[in-house]
């Protein structure tokens, strides 16, 4: 009898794509919490500037995401993986996802985050979401938090495809990896 793999997937509540896809990466429930997040784009809009103006607006569109809904920034995504040991690497867009080392030791290469276009609400409302994606027991698997479960890619191929797809319709990729230092 085959046993089942257990894998942790967050759905998509709001705008919290980036909290959800964050847990999701690293397979723990509430590895990241809203107010973690929040506290860690308040901690970077204050490195940013050193104004003190106020408005009803700056209190809920912040520099690094709404206080309200999420939608937080790379910003914030590089500086929570850092603090949990993790390196970010952009993925240099011009080349295709064949650049990217599929066959890093899972304890070098953690996993792969999507930033791409979404298209909301019919169409009416252009937007960004993070996608986590990540080897887990050597499949690797789309733990989108649109998705109603993880879906598993059938081999590499098939990932590179998905990853350049994604590339070609404005995505970018950043390379999660273990940080060394």
């Amino acid at each position: 009898m085959e046993k089942k793999i257990e894998i942790y997937h967050e759905k998509q509540r709001l705008q919290f794509c980036l909290l959800h896809a964050l847990n999701n990466l690293l397979q723990v429930k509430e590895s990241f919490t809203k107010a973690e997040l929040d506290a860690i784009a308040d901690k970077l809009a204050v490195d940013d500037t050193n104004e003190d103006s106020w408005s009803i607006a700056s209190v809920i569109w912040k520099p690094h995401h709404n206080s309200l809904t999420g939608n937080y920034d790379v910003n914030v995504l590089i500086a929570a993986l850092e603090g949990k040991g993790k390196k970010v690497v952009w993925h240099d867009r011009r080349n295709d996802a064949s650049a990217i080392n599929l066959d890093q030791s899972p304890d070098t290469l953690t996993g792969l985050m999507l930033n791409v276009p979404v298209k909301r609400f019919a169409g009416l409302w252009n937007s960004r979401h993070w996608i986590a994606v990540r080897r887990i027991h050597g499949l690797w698997y789309n733990l989108d938090s649109d998705l109603r479960e993880p879906v598993t890619f059938k081999d590499d191929n098939e990932m590179k495809e998905f990853l350049n797809a994604s590339l070609t319709e404005g995505g970018e990729i950043l390379i999660i990896l273990e940080d060394e230092e």
